[in-house]
């Protein structure tokens, strides 16, 4: 599947570490990717902490916001509310080719994981998994208890893939945005996405 194919579901939950998600929509809308966004309302919240993005609150607002703010075309991206069970991601008919929940929390996690479906994230996760579509948690939590570990064996048997933000240090990161790119490269990596945020190990960094 081309870049120009690929439509990717990129979900934002309440756990620290807003910038992963912001810069992995961005990356994509560079490939030239389709993007739904789905944004719950603790991401709001942490993304106006964590931030200097203030998202609208209302869900038409926060879409033109971002192809605003990420030089996308009206076609490219769209956002939909938490509960527009109309929208594509809602069922399997509509499902996208892949789905990234950048920060995933813990309570997204464990939602996933029981089958939850309260929500559009949840239940646009869902979808993914039972269509045995793609889809990439990125978990932002420290330490885990048993029940976190657990609820990632649950989707890792799922078929999903469980990814923590653990930015590695290998590349000589000199800013917290080096590090930013190193969790979404690797994420661009398994979405099998051409990007040049860092070259891949062994590589020459010219």
């Amino acid at each position: 599947m081309t870049d120009e194919m690929k439509t990717v579901t990129v979900a934002l939950t309440g756990a620290s570490g807003a910038q992963y998600g912001l810069r992995l929509i961005e990356c994509l809308i560079a490939a030239n990717c389709t993007v739904y966004v789905l944004v719950s309302k603790a991401a709001q919240m942490v993304i106006a902490t964590e931030t200097d993005v203030k998202l609208p609150a209302k869900t038409a607002a926060m879409e033109v916001f971002l192809q605003d703010l990420f030089d996308a075309r009206p076609d490219q991206l769209r956002v939909f509310g938490r509960e527009d069970w109309m929208s594509p991601v809602a069922s399997g008919s509509g499902a996208m080719s892949a789905m990234v929940i950048c920060p995933c929390s813990t309570g997204t996690l464990s939602a996933v994981a029981t089958g939850a479906s309260n929500n559009l994230i949840e239940r646009a996760a869902d979808v993914a998994l039972k269509e045995r579509r793609q889809l990439i948690v990125v978990l932002r939590e420290t330490p885990y208890s048993n029940i976190h570990l657990e609820n990632m064996l649950t989707l890792s048997q799922a078929g999903a893939t469980i990814m923590p933000a653990s930015p590695g240090f290998y590349q000589n990161p000199t800013s917290v945005s080096d590090m930013v790119d190193f969790m979404v490269a690797r994420i661009l990596n398994h979405l099998d996405i051409e990007h040049s945020l860092m070259p891949a190990w062994g590589q020459d960094k010219a």
